[in-house]
C-alpha cells in the first residue's frame, strides 16, 4: 500500500465546499469520481481540511491509498487535468509516507481574504466590496491582539463537531495594495467559519464600530453571537499547507 499528496487548486464558485454531502457538487466528489474512472477502482481522498461553499484554493492537500499498481505521478496529474473540470487543477502527485496524514500532520494552514471598496467588472467575483473607508492601522492593532489567545470560539460556527475550539495563530496582518485590503492570517488549524468571522469583526474595528478594547472582550466573552457578521466566501482562499518535510519520500 503506497500513500500520495495530491497537491490542487480550485475555484470554488460552483461548489458546496470541498467536503462531500448529499444534496451538492463537491470539490472532493469531482477528484474521487476523476481518479476511480482513471484507475478503475474505487478511490477516496482525505483533504487537509474543508473549505465551505464558495471559497477557493491556490492550494489545498489530499491524500489517497493506492495499492493494485505502480502510479506514474506526472501522468496521473496530466490525466485528471484532462478529465476535470476547468475550476479544478492538479499541481503535483507526491508519494509519502504511509502514515503520513493531509489533515493531521499539517503544520500549518493560511488563508487570505481581500476586500475592495472599488468597482472592478473583472475581478468582483473574488473581492469583497465595502461601500467605507477603513482604518488599516486599527485593523492591524486588533489582528495582534490574536495572538494573545488560543481559545477562538467566538468565531466558530456553532455546534461543529470538533473536541477544542484553540488554535494557535502565528500570522495575521492586513496590507493594502492599491484599491485592495488583504488580510492573511496563518494558524495550526481553522475552526469552521472563523476566518470568515475574524475578518467580519476586524471590519467593524476598521469602520470604528468596536473599540479594540471592545474586540478584545469579544473573544473572551466565547460567544459567537458577540461577534462581527461572517464575510462571504467569495473573497476567501485558502493558499498554502505546510507539512514536515520527513513525511515525503524523495
Amino acid at each position: 500500500m503506497k500513500r500520495y499528496f495530491i497537491y490542487l487548486a480550485y475555484n470554488g464558485k460552483n461548489y458546496c465546499g470541498w467536503q462531500i454531502q448529499p444534496n451538492g457538487i463537491t470539490v472532493q466528489q469531482k477528484i474521487e469520481e476523476s481518479l476511480s474512472t482513471l484507475l478503475r477502482s474505487t478511490v477516496s481522498i482525505t483533504g487537509a481540511g474543508r473549505t465551505d461553499t464558495g471559497v477557493h484554493a491556490s492550494l489545498m492537500v489530499a491524500h489517497f491509498d493506492w495499492d493494485k499498481s505502480e502510479i506514474d505521478t506526472s501522468q496521473l496529474k496530466n490525466k485528471l487535468n484532462r478529465i476535470l473540470p476547468q475550476d479544478i487543477v492538479i499541481q503535483k502527485i507526491v508519494w509519502v509516507l504511509k502514515e503520513a496524514h493531509a489533515r493531521f500532520d499539517a503544520i500549518s494552514r493560511t488563508y487570505k481574504y481581500y476586500i475592495t471598496d472599488t468597482k472592478n467588472p473583472f475581478k468582483y467575483e473574488h473581492l469583497y466590496r465595502i461601500n467605507h473607508p477603513l482604518n488599516l492601522d486599527l485593523m492591524n492593532k486588533a489582528a495582534n491582539i490574536l495572538f494573545e489567545y488560543e481559545d477562538f470560539t467566538s468565531f466558530s460556527k456553532l455546534h461543529t463537531d470538533v473536541k477544542t475550539n484553540n488554535c494557535k495563530i502565528i500570522k495575521a496582518e492586513w496590507v493594502k495594495e492599491n484599491d485592495v485590503w488583504i488580510f492573511t492570517i496563518q494558524a495550526n488549524r481553522f475552526l469552521r467559519n472563523m476566518v470568515r468571522a475574524i475578518v467580519g469583526t476586524l471590519i467593524e474595528v476598521g469602520r470604528e464600530k468596536l473599540s479594540l478594547d471592545g474586540f478584545r472582550q469579544v473573544i473572551e466573552e466565547k460567544d459567537r453571537g458577540k461577534a462581527g457578521t461572517s464575510v462571504p466566501g467569495n473573497a476567501l482562499f485558502l493558499v498554502d499547507i505546510e507539512y514536515p518535510q520527513s513525511l515525503f519520500i524523495i
